[in-house]
């Protein structure tokens, strides 16, 4: 069984032509590796996914986890693959050698994410969550809980999970009630739940392993007092697992992503849960943001790869679904054509190719700034944790709200069979929906982004994200095709600076609640921007190589490239009209309306 759902020339055009990821083996961190090995990696991926991920992305969805006897059940594949992800070193791809790791580029490592995520989104999180736990554990655990879990994790013999949600918090962290209580035996009980915990209980691995926040008795107040665990499923006793008073509660029945279980646990029924201090008591949250920022990236990079399966199994209906005739073609005995001859079935798979690739590329432009501090002195890391920082929300957000919208599309070009089971993009529909609410909702990413990112160091990471937005139009100059999307992005991020002063100015006079409460509109603003920015980016690497003689064979490419930016200007970038104009009309709506009012 074979299928496309990613394009790896599009890939390897990001990588290399873009953003010039072998540039990065001239920095000794990065000096062991080649184009010739990036390609050997990728190739390996995408075998992966079309030998072990993309044949069981319908069989996974129709034979969800289930609970049994205390035990969750997953597809017995699972077992299998979190093997080959540990043999394979796809766990450790792109941790230090120094501990197993193959110190690969995170942007590498972004894009085997891709391949395989767009293969079956379900049976890829499995080994990734497992390689952000066994992250958090190598940089801030003791040297003995490094030993007795780190290498079972990194082998895939062992699940690794993020529990952070509780039933009556939510996404509110400072409200989780999840105690532990201090012994003199170098561990705390603990006692408490913990819900939405992915891949939180499973039969494909032997052991799991929580990365859980939670409050130390006597701990202050609110995040203050928030502290991190490591608190197993099975313990380590000497040469033994011993179970560890961690019960699942439930698993939930959900209306995608059906190939990994999302469950709630409940810790110390017994009494007998025993957790481990990570790092220094009352400082959890600050770690757990390590995973945290990662997962979000993470989560956008899943709807990305999710959207692009769905463009690619409805390009390939568009091509081969004979219906109707160009218009002015009325005689019926003329053949019929294939439907991506039709005007309006191109705008829809436009708007798919430049959702993803803009999406693709944006996610790898995160990945490059992470990298980048690996091969720069200390001392210039500010820059690029910075724009990593005020990027990340997003780098979530875009991907998975507009997913819903490019997979939904997909759907409408299948028409009534894409409605059916018959076809993929139903499935891609249902998976796709968790994604603005996993690793915090698009309202929190908002929030994040306009009460904090924005504003944080004066302003810094905002001002060094138009510092690189301004490098972008200066590698355009000359190129006579892009330089009417230089000046449609250089009003864009005019009108964005001049939107960011003027909120940023009123917040102390309006008050925080009137400041942040369309928040979520400046995200959405700020995130077409930047899919914007990425989109200029690629049209002036096509513009070049088409200037420069590009092969026969890449014409197609390029060309197709230029007129997915044409589009991308043309039909998204004006939305952000719309936006300037609610967010500066002074109308608090949401803010005055009052909760009764709902009411019949």
């Amino acid at each position: 069984m074979a299928g496309k759902f990613i394009s790896m020339r599009n890939l390897k055009f990001l990588l290399y032509e873009v953003f010039d990821t072998v540039a990065l083996t001239k920095a000794p961190y990065y000096q062991q590796h080649n184009q010739k090995s990036f390609d050997l990696v990728l190739d390996a991926a995408n075998k992966i996914a079309q030998k072990k991920f993309y044949p069981l992305f319908e069989e996974m969805d129709r034979k969800p986890p289930y609970l049994e006897n205390g035990q969750v059940k997953v597809h017995p594949a699972v077992r299998d693959i979190m093997i080959e992800a540990g043999d394979g070193g796809w766990i450790g791809a792109a941790f230090p050698e120094a501990w197993g790791g193959e110190q690969l580029p995170h942007i590498l490592h972004c894009a085997c994410h891709l391949i395989t995520s767009a293969a079956n989104y379900s049976a890829g999180v499995y080994s990734e969550l497992t390689s952000g736990a066994a992250r958090l554990i190598h940089s801030f655990a003791s040297d003995d809980l490094k030993q007795k879990y780190l290498p079972n994790m990194m082998a895939g013999k062992w699940q690794g999970t993020m529990a952070l949600t509780e039933p009556q918090a939510g996404s509110s962290l400072s409200d989780i009630t999840t105690s532990a209580y201090p012994t003199d035996q170098g561990y705390y009980r603990l006692k408490g739940t913990k819900v939405f915990i992915s891949a939180g209980d499973h039969d494909g691995a032997d052991n799991v392993v929580h990365m859980l926040l939670g409050r130390i008795e006597g701990a202050p107040a609110g995040v203050k007092g928030i502290s991190l665990f490591l608190v197993p499923k099975l313990r380590v006793e000497g040469a033994q697992l011993v179970p560890n008073d961690v019960n699942v509660s439930q698993v939930f029945h959900k209306m995608g992503y059906r190939g990994a279980p999302i469950t709630e646990l409940s810790f110390g029924d017994k009494d007998a849960c025993r957790a481990y201090l990570v790092g220094e008591p009352n400082r959890g949250l600050g770690y757990m943001f390590q995973m945290m920022n990662g997962a979000r990236i993470g989560v956008g990079l899943g709807a990305t790869a999710i959207a692009s399966a769905a463009y690619y199994a409805s390009l390939d209906y568009c091509k081969t679904r004979p219906q109707g005739r160009k218009l002015g073609q009325k005689d019926p005995k003329t053949p019929q054509v294939a439907i991506i001859e039709h005007a309006d079935i191109r705008r829809m798979l436009l708007f798919q190719r430049a959702v993803v690739e803009g999406s693709e590329s944006l996610l790898m432009q995160c990945a490059l700034y992470e990298d980048t501090m690996y091969c720069r002195p200390r001392e210039e890391h500010e820059k690029y944790e910075l724009l990593l920082d005020l990027l990340t929300p997003m780098a979530k957000t875009y991907p998975s709200e507009m997913a819903i919208l490019s997979t939904s599309q997909a759907i409408q070009c299948l028409g009534g069979y894409g409605y059916c089971e018959d076809f993929p993009v139903e499935q891609h529909f249902r998976d796709c929906r968790i994604h603005p609410i996993h690793e915090g909702t698009t309202g929190i990413q908002g929030m994040d982004l306009l009460g904090r990112k924005v504003v944080m160091k004066d302003g810094k990471a905002f001002m060094l994200f138009l510092e690189e937005a301004h490098a972008t139009l200066a590698q355009a100059q000359g190129l006579a095709s892009v330089e009417p999307l230089c000046r449609q992005f250089e009003a864009a991020l005019k009108s964005l600076a001049q939107l960011t002063a003027q909120l940023a100015g009123s917040a102390a006079t309006r008050g925080a609640e009137v400041y942040l409460a369309d928040a979520t509109l400046y995200l959405e603003m700020f995130g077409i921007i930047a899919i914007a920015w990425q989109w200029l980016k690629q049209a002036v690497t096509s513009q070049k190589a088409l200037d420069g003689k590009a092969k026969a064979a890449d014409q197609n490419f390029y060309q197709g490239k230029l007129v997915t930016a044409n589009y991308f200007f043309a039909y998204e970038l004006p939305k952000i009209g719309y936006l300037v104009q609610r967010l500066t009309d002074g109308n608090p709506l949401t803010v005055t309306m009052e909760s009764s009012f709902f009411n019949d």
